[in-house]
């Protein structure tokens, strides 16, 4: 797998954009499929998880109007992305294994070769270039769609108004969470990349063997966002110290 991320980074920065093609495909790809059911997903949770649920508490204290400032810092540092992790993986990755194998059971991989042309330039670095751009757009989404849903529980369920709600948007976020959240989410992205891409060209024992590997990279993937997340926030938080409010 270390040896297919640094075959695609090589692709990367060789000369020429032979692959920008492909790219386009699949990032226009990855967008469309993703959108909707990350936008509604991301709504939910902010309704019901931070809203509902942090609303409750926020409102026995009689700070309702506060909610409105857990919303940015919960969905930039970890809702948005884990959530646009776990659906791109469900997704697309599972598509790009699913699409790599199923094209390495027919030899098209090996008559790609023939012709002269590196599958991996061709086929994988595309993939993995195209989840890595498309997740911080994706995440930013997925955050005012998260952020809409908070702010639908405080006005309509607990009585905040609009006013206040967006008077305390930003109080406890800085520019610091907004690039950390896109520099995490770019990674995942291209670890799901690298995953599914590698999965796909491992599979073996004809059908049977891609379902298997979609499986498997699915499951892949999604362990590595998390422990990956855990790692990258305990750094985010021992680097920047001013983001520890209770510090």
């Amino acid at each position: 797998m270390a040896s297919l991320a640094i075959q695609a980074a090589g692709q990367l920065v060789s000369p020429g954009l032979t692959w920008r093609t492909e790219f386009v495909r699949q990032f226009s790809f990855a967008l469309v499929v993703t959108l909707g059911p990350a936008t509604i997903v991301a709504f939910v949770i902010g309704f019901s998880s931070v809203g509902i649920q942090g609303g409750s508490l926020a409102s026995a204290f009689g700070a309702i109007d506060r909610i409105s400032a857990i919303a940015p810092v919960a969905f930039l540092r970890e809702l948005g992305p884990i959530l646009t992790s776990a659906i791109v993986a469900g997704t697309l990755g599972s598509t790009i294994t699913a699409e790599l194998g199923a094209r390495k059971i027919r030899e098209e991989l090996i008559a790609l070769e023939v012709l002269g042309i590196n599958p991996i330039r061709n086929l994988v670095l595309p993939r993995i270039v195209a989840l890595a751009l498309m997740m911080p757009i994706l995440n930013l989404i997925t955050f005012w769609a998260g952020v809409a849903g908070v702010f639908t529980a405080a006005v309509f369920l607990y009585g905040s108004t609009p006013a206040a709600f967006f008077e305390n948007l930003l109080l406890l976020t800085n520019f610091i969470d907004l690039w950390s959240s896109v520099i995490k989410v770019a990674l995942f992205g291209t670890m799901i990349g690298v995953i599914s891409a590698y999965k796909g060209l491992q599979v073996g024992g004809g059908t049977e063997g891609v379902g298997r590997a979609v499986n498997e990279s699915v499951v892949t993937s999604l362990v590595a966002v998390f422990m990956v997340s855990v790692v990258y926030t305990l750094l985010f938080q021992a680097l920047y110290p001013e983001v520890n409010y209770g510090a």
